[in-house]
């Protein structure tokens, strides 16, 4: 998975606060020790009113990373906490890791020792601790440690921690997370983890250490938590996990059958189904191209991460032998969904990789003309096969970054500015900078110009902008605090409807429309 680095936050007012008995702090204490030998520290100090406590949350990574976010504060607040206003206020802080990338991992390093520096209890969630617990624990001594299949653990963590109690929690051994408490980061959209782990064994990636093997969770349980989201507000269903691709393998079924299942759902609502790595898809092409052919639920978008366009590096990641036959489906799914949004993954640099290799990826990228191309220079994860291999320099592995960069930002250019003009219907989903955004069937960001004659929707009384659709201004947003942000979501009354637009502009990354009228 590529995962997005911003930092996300909440403070939210969305789940009724649950009132808890306390227990006695000797019978909890006892009992904590009895059932942890993981404790590795006791204080004397007296234990938190958990009704009374409050915590900051932040996070990082993948669209998973984000759902695991919202289950804990979910679960937090449904056994009696609230959330604070700042890190600095809270009286204890939790940040929800990645461990993908180097460059994330480092932004994720200095905000683990600046909430250490704030001398409050700290817990460390996500897959950082769970694939590198050393590396953590030198960060922050003191900090509770909680893998990415520890959830249903947060609890007992957070007291532990109020009470000077040093607990980590990093099995492997994956639970199921669906219908859990959760406080949603977008108010109409659902991020629901149809699994976790994955069956693959890539040198280059952390993220099978920290979660292990593929865990899929029944189709059933998916489809109530999908029905259950869309009666509470959501129109936009975020099917995500670490590997897509192979769901369902464990359980006799694949990811096909549970998005035909998804089909049967008559409510409207859009799915956006997440990363499949192509190793898995196999005997999947032509069941993935008649449904995305024929499904009025699904956006045209599919996420298929290459990595490289040479055999020989395909082959030293363990990422399978060639990419011909994905070259080939990508082919058919355009012939068969036209304007189909393509997203995958590079890494630019991979050890031993030689111009000729770095060349068949560039052949690759311009024979798919993807969309969206998460471009990334190869990073050295402590534990993985390919931390050990002969490295390419980095001079070199910048120079290429740079030409594929390139090429990139040529093919969006191009794919973006055949959309203009196009007429069709947009589900607004986001606020930016005063300015509404949203999503056409294909998955294509599209923000709202500013239009004099858009008489037919009422500014709201925090309007500065009496003639066009610039609603409020969200300037004053804490880019940290992603609640800050659901409020404004939440008091727009347009988050969630559907309009039909024109575009009328584009850039290398998002096309630019004006309104013509709501979708009745």
């Amino acid at each position: 998975m590529q995962p997005n680095s911003h930092p996300f936050s909440l403070k939210p007012d969305l789940i009724d606060k649950v009132k808890i008995i306390q227990k006695d702090r000797k019978n909890w204490e006892n009992s904590t020790i009895q059932r942890n030998p993981n404790v590795l520290k006791r204080s004397l100090v007296k234990p938190f009113d958990t009704v009374q406590s409050n915590f900051w949350i932040e996070g990082y990574g993948c669209s998973a990373s984000f759902s695991d976010m919202e289950m804990i504060a979910g679960k937090l607040q449904n056994d009696g906490f609230t959330l604070a206003d700042s890190p600095e206020t809270a009286d204890f802080n939790l940040i929800v890791t990645c461990s993908v990338k180097m460059p994330t991992e480092h932004k994720m390093s200095e905000r683990i020792k600046h909430l250490s520096n704030l001398n409050k209890p700290l817990i460390i969630a996500g897959c950082l601790p769970a694939a590198d617990e050393s590396m953590v624990s030198t960060l922050s001594p003191k900090a509770c440690l909680m893998g990415p299949n520890s959830l249903e653990s947060v609890t007992e963590i957070a007291k532990s921690a109020l009470n000077g109690i040093r607990l980590k929690r990093l099995s492997a051994e994956a639970y199921n997370k669906i219908n859990l408490p959760k406080l949603k980061i977008n108010p109409i959209i659902s991020i629901i983890q149809i699994s976790t782990g994955c069956l693959s064994d890539c040198t280059f990636c952390q993220t099978k250490l920290a979660k292990g093997t593929l865990k899929s969770f029944r189709i059933g349980d998916i489809v109530n938590q999908v029905k259950y989201d869309i009666d509470n507000g959501s129109k936009e269903i975020w099917l995500t996990s670490t590997d897509n691709g192979c769901y369902g393998f464990d359980l006799g079924t694949n990811i096909l059958n549970l998005l035909k299942s998804c089909e049967m759902i008559d409510k409207y609502f859009k799915i956006r189904l997440g990363m499949m790595n192509p190793m898995y898809l196999g005997n999947m092409y032509k069941g993935i191209e008649e449904i995305y052919g024929s499904s009025q639920k699904l956006y045209k978008f599919i996420h298929i991460p290459i990595q490289s366009g040479s055999k020989k590096i395909l082959k030293k990641m363990k990422r399978g032998r060639s990419i011909e036959p994905l070259l080939n489906m990508v082919e058919r799914l355009k012939s068969a969904v036209p304007n189909i949004t393509i997203a995958t993954d590079i890494i630019t640099g991979f050890p031993t990789e030689t111009e000729e290799d770095f060349e068949e990826t560039l052949a690759a990228i311009l024979h798919m003309k993807p969309d969206i191309v998460n471009s990334s220079k190869f990073s050295p994860r402590p534990g993985t096969l390919a931390a050990n291999m002969p490295k390419v320099s980095d001079e070199i592995i910048s120079t290429r970054s740079e030409k594929i960069h390139q090429i990139i930002k040529q093919i969006a250019k191009e794919n973006n500015s055949k959309w203009v003009g196009w007429k069709g219907e947009v589900l607004i989903n986001d606020l930016e900078n005063g300015i509404m955004k949203g999503r056409n069937d294909y998955y294509k960001s599209i923000s709202f110009k500013d239009d004099p004659n858009f008489i037919f929707m009422k500014p709201l009384p925090s309007s500065k902008n009496q003639e066009g659709i610039r609603i409020s201004s969200n300037s004053h947003i804490n880019k940290s605090n992603v609640y800050s942000k659901n409020k404004v979501l939440s008091s727009n009354p347009y988050l969630g409807s559907r309009v039909i637009v024109k575009v009328v502009s584009h850039s290398n990354h998002t096309l630019q429309a004006i309104p013509l009228e709501i979708v009745k």
